[in-house]
């Protein structure tokens, strides 16, 4: 019997983001964000690894599965949270837009959707000061062109399938934790608010 041959594997790099100087957002809690963003990228590299592994026989015994499950499920923890701090990082910059521009496509997409630009910032910073961890997230569905905004926790629960993420905030007190307490997060919503590239947020919704 020929052996089976051995899967190829991504093996992900992190991505380097220059955001130092943001406003209310300080280095020291980008550095410490950023290494735990390395993290969620060792990890995922990691469980591929280990699947690969138990896959390499074309079979998953019996005795595999109970291992082969809790690294399954466990990989989409690590790798939405890799990915989803890709998008975090990827919409800041220093000296961001304020409000992203009359005609640009975000904001004629939430203007079809909302009564106006203020009712979905109230709405997406209202899914931000919800009690628990996880994630803010404006969502494009492709389908139609709309615009909705959700609440993502731990990662992999809650994404909705098929939408593509256009604006991401990480609303884990990891984010803010050194620079506001946690019943002060509005203060760091608004700060991340102050610092988004709207220009990249425009870029994903040919993604």
């Amino acid at each position: 019997m020929q052996p089976h041959a051995r899967m190829e594997q991504k093996t992900y790099k992190p991505q380097t983001f220059d955001l130092s100087g943001l406003n209310g957002i300080s280095d020291k809690t980008l550095e410490m964000h950023f290494k735990l963003y390395e993290g969620y990228v060792t990890n995922t590299n990691t469980l591929n690894e280990r699947i690969a592994a138990i896959l390499a026989d074309g079979k998953v015994d019996q005795e595999e599965l109970p291992a082969y499950s809790e690294l399954t499920r466990r990989l989409g923890f690590e790798y939405n949270g890799m990915v989803l701090h890709e998008y975090y990082f990827g919409n800041m910059k220093r000296q961001g837009d304020g409000e992203p521009a009359k005609g640009s496509n975000f904001r004629e997409a939430v203007e079809r959707c909302y009564p106006s630009f203020e009712i979905w910032k109230t709405d997406f910073t209202s899914v931000g000061k919800m009690r628990g961890v996880g994630w803010a997230i404006a969502y494009l569905n492709p389908a139609n062109g709309m615009i909705s905004n959700h609440w993502v926790e731990l990662h992999q629960n809650g994404n909705v399938a098929g939408f593509t993420p256009l604006l991401v905030m990480d609303v884990w007190e990891h984010a803010f934790l050194l620079d506001y307490k946690p019943a002060d997060r509005p203060k760091y919503i608004e700060a991340f608010l102050s610092n988004v590239d709207w220009n990249a947020v425009d870029s994903r919704f040919g993604s």
